[in-house]
C-alpha cells in the first residue's frame, strides 16, 4: 500500500531507532537496510525516504500514491507511469493537463537498454507564418501575444499519445485499471490546495477563457483552499481512453469537440493534424562521465545536448577538489552551462527537418576544446566563444521519476508551456491545452534575439516540433542504475538537473544533499546574467562577482524529483522548491 509522506518519515525513524524492518509477508525480524552513511546521513537538515521495492517521486503527492497503487496491484514502472500521468492532468492541471507534450526515458532491466519516447507537442499542417501573421515572414514587430495566448498558440497534443506509446510497448495492465484513480480524483474531487488557488488566481488567461473561468473561477473568486475541485468533463475524457485508448482521445467525440472549438475561434488544429499525431520511439543522447553513462533526451530537446555538453567541459576540472558550494564548482558550472546553451542555440532542431549533429556538440572532443577557454579566475564573455560550426523557452513543466521492484524505471518530464499553457479549456472536455506555438523562432534573423528564439533551425514549419530544454535524465555504473531524475524550469532545467548529478557523482552526497545544493543558472543570453538562488552565500556571490560574472538573485531554479539506487536500496527524493511534492513507497 502507499503511505503519505509524514508516514514515510516515521517509518524511516523506526528504522533509525531499532535498527531492524519488518516483513510484511511473515512479519519476522529481519536485517535492515545496508545502509551507507554517506547516502543517508542524519546530521543533514535533508533525509530522502528509503524503500527495498518500487518507488515513485511526483510533484504532487497524490499522484505519486496512485503510482504506487498499481505496483501494488502487480504493475510494473511502465504501468505505473501512464497512472501517474494522467493523474496529475487533475491534480496539477497547470503544467500536466492532457493538452501538453513531452519526453519520457525508459528502462526495461531485462532489456538492458533505455529508449527516449518523444511525444512533444507539434504544429498544425495548417501553421505557418502566413496563416498567423500574413506574411511568410514574421513582421519586425509582431504581437508576440498571438502565439503565447488563445486558440492560435495551441499545437497538437502529444500527451496522451506518448503515455500510450509506453503502455503500448511495455504495459502490463489494462488502461481501465491504470486510469481508474484518475477517473475517480477527477469525478469525486481533489481538495484544493493553497498551491493550486495561487496558481489559479495569478493566471490571466484563465480568466479570459469562458471555459477556464467556468472551471477555476467562481463568481470571479480562484478555486479556494480547503473545497472540493471535482472535474467531471475531464473524467469523462478519461473514460473515453481508458475504454477506447488513442482513439478515444485523438478520433471520434473528443477530436470533434477540439475541431469544433478551432474553427470557431480561428485555430490551426484539426481533426486530421490529431489522428496523424504519432508519438516517436528514439535512441536518447548518451556520454561517459567519470565512468557513469548519462542518458538524456535528444532533439527536438535541447535541455538534453545543454546537460552532457556541459559534462563533457566539467570532466576536464577536479570538481571535487574544491568546495561543493564554492565559488569555484558555481564558476565551472556557470561556463560549461553557457558554452552549452550557446551550441545549442544555432544548431539544434528538429531532426525531422534537419541533420542532428548533437552528438558532436556532447562529445569529449567538444567537451575538451571548450574546456581550454574556461579560466577558473575569470568569466567568459559570450562575444569570446565561437559556437560550433556544421557544414550546413514556460517554467511551468512537471516531471516525476518512477522504478519497480525488478528494477524497471521511468523518467518522464512533461509540461503545457506556461502555466495553464494557452489557457484555453476545450468546452465539454476539461482539458487545458498547450501555447506550444509560442516556442518557435518568429524573428530568429534579429541580432537583439538570443536562446531558441535566435536559432533559424527552429523556425516555425508546418508539422514540426520545436525545440525545449525539457530533458528527463538516467544514470547507470557499472551496468546499474543509479539515478532517475528531471525537473521544470524551462531555461533553467539543465542547470538544475546538471547541479544534481553533480552533486552524486563528483562530491558523492546523498539525493536529497544534491537537490537541495543551491544553484545557480547561465543561460546564454545578452546580458549575460548569472542567476543565483537566495540560499547562495554573500561571500560566494561576491566572488563570482570578482571573478566577472553579471549577477541576478533568482528565488528558485528548477524542482527535481528524484530517485537514487544502490546496493538494492532507493533513496527518493522531491524537491522542496516545488510544494505539494510526494515521495511514495511500495511495502511489500
Amino acid at each position: 500500500m502507499s503511505i503519505c509522506v509524514w508516514l514515510q518519515i516515521f517509518y524511516i525513524a523506526i528504522i533509525i531507532f531499532s535498527h531492524f524492518s519488518i516483513s510484511s509477508e511473515n512479519n519476522e525480524l529481519i536485517t535492515p537496510y545496508n545502509l551507507n552513511e554517506k547516502y543517508l546521513d542524519y546530521l543533514t537538515p535533508y533525509q530522502p525516504i528509503v524503500g527495498q521495492s518500487g518507488m515513485v517521486v511526483s510533484q504532487n503527492s497524490l499522484s505519486s500514491d496512485v503510482g504506487i497503487n498499481i505496483l501494488n496491484q502487480g504493475g510494473n514502472a511502465v504501468d505505473a507511469a501512464v497512472a501517474v500521468g494522467f493523474s496529475l492532468a487533475v491534480t496539477l492541471p497547470r503544467a500536466g493537463s492532457l493538452g501538453g507534450g513531452g519526453f519520457m526515458l525508459i528502462y526495461m532491466k531485462d532489456e538492458n537498454a533505455v529508449i527516449n519516447i518523444n511525444y512533444k507537442s507539434e504544429s498544425s499542417r495548417n501553421a505557418s507564418n502566413t496563416s498567423l501573421f500574413g506574411n511568410e515572414e514574421a513582421p519586425k514587430d509582431y504581437d508576440r501575444n498571438i502565439v503565447r495566448y488563445g486558440y492560435k498558440a495551441i499545437a497538437v497534443p502529444g500527451t496522451v499519445a506518448g503515455l500510450l506509446k509506453a503502455h503500448e510497448l511495455y504495459g502490463s495492465m489494462p488502461l481501465s485499471i491504470l486510469l481508474k484513480d484518475a477517473i475517480e480524483q477527477a469525478k469525486n474531487g481533489i481538495t484544493v490546495s493553497y498551491d493550486l488557488e495561487n496558481a489559479v488566481r495569478y493566471t490571466n488567461q484563465l480568466k479570459a477563457n469562458v471555459e477556464s473561468n467556468s472551471i477555476f473561477f467562481k463568481k470571479g473568486d480562484p478555486l479556494k483552499e480547503g473545497t472540493k475541485f471535482i472535474q467531471n468533463d475531464l473524467g469523462d475524457v478519461l473514460e473515453l481512453i481508458a475504454a477506447n485508448g488513442s482513439d478515444g482521445f485523438y478520433k471520434g467525440l473528443v477530436a470533434e469537440k477540439i475541431q469544433m472549438a478551432m474553427k470557431k475561434n480561428n485555430g490551426f488544429v484539426d481533426a486530421i493534424d490529431l489522428a496523424n499525431y504519432e508519438a516517436k520511439v528514439t535512441k536518447p543522447l548518451s556520454i561517459n562521465y567519470r565512468n557513469h553513462i548519462i542518458f538524456a533526451s535528444n532533439p527536438p530537446s535541447v535541455g538534453g545536448s545543454v546537460i552532457l555538453e556541459s559534462l563533457s567541459v566539467l570532466e576536464n576540472f577536479e570538481l571535487k577538489s574544491y568546495e561543493p558550494n564554492s565559488s569555484e564548482v558555481l564558476h565551472l558550472l556557470a561556463e560549461s552551462l553557457r558554452r552549452g546553451h550557446m551550441d545549442r542555440s544555432i544548431n539544434i532542431g528538429d531532426p525531422v527537418f534537419y541533420n542532428d549533429y548533437t552528438n558532436e556538440l556532447i562529445s569529449k572532443k567538444r567537451g575538451k576544446e571548450l574546456s581550454k577557454s574556461i579560466s577558473i579566475d575569470k568569466a567568459t564573455k559570450n562575444s569570446e566563444i565561437s559556437p560550433y560550426s556544421n557544414l550546413t523557452e514556460g517554467t511551468n513543466t512537471t516531471h516525476y521519476s518512477i522504478i519497480d521492484k525488478d528494477g524497471n524505471a521511468v523518467s518522464n518530464t512533461f509540461t503545457l508551456g506556461y502555466s495553464y499553457g494557452s489557457g484555453v479549456t476545450i468546452p465539454g472536455t476539461g482539458i487545458l491545452m498547450n501555447n506550444q506555438m509560442s516556442n518557435f523562432s518568429y524573428d530568429y534573423d534579429s541580432p537583439s534575439i538570443s536562446g531558441r528564439f535566435a536559432n533559424p533551425l527552429n523556425r516555425l514549419e508546418p508539422n514540426k516540433r520545436s525545440v525545449t530544454n525539457m530533458s528527463p535524465v538516467m544514470t547507470f555504473e557499472d551496468n546499474e542504475l543509479r539515478l532517475i531524475t528531471g525537473s521544470p524550469g524551462g531555461a533553467r532545467i539543465p542547470a538544475a538537473i546538471l547541479r544534481v548529478i553533480t552533486g552524486v557523482i563528483d562530491f558523492d552526497l546523498s539525493i536529497s544533499d544534491a537537490t537541495m545544493l543551491p544553484r545557480i543558472n547561465m543561460n546564454f543570453t545578452p546580458d549575460e546574467y548569472l542567476e543565483y538562488e537566495s540560499i547562495v552565500s554573500k561571500d560566494t556571490v561576491d566572488n563570482l562577482e570578482k571573478k566577472g560574472h553579471l549577477m541576478i538573485q533568482s528565488k528558485s531554479i528548477g524542482g527535481t524529483q528524484s530517485i537514487y539506487s544502490i546496493n538494492g536500496v532507493n533513496y527518493g527524493y522531491s524537491d522542496l522548491r516545488r510544494p505539494n511534492g510526494g515521495v511514495s513507497i511500495q511495502i511489500n
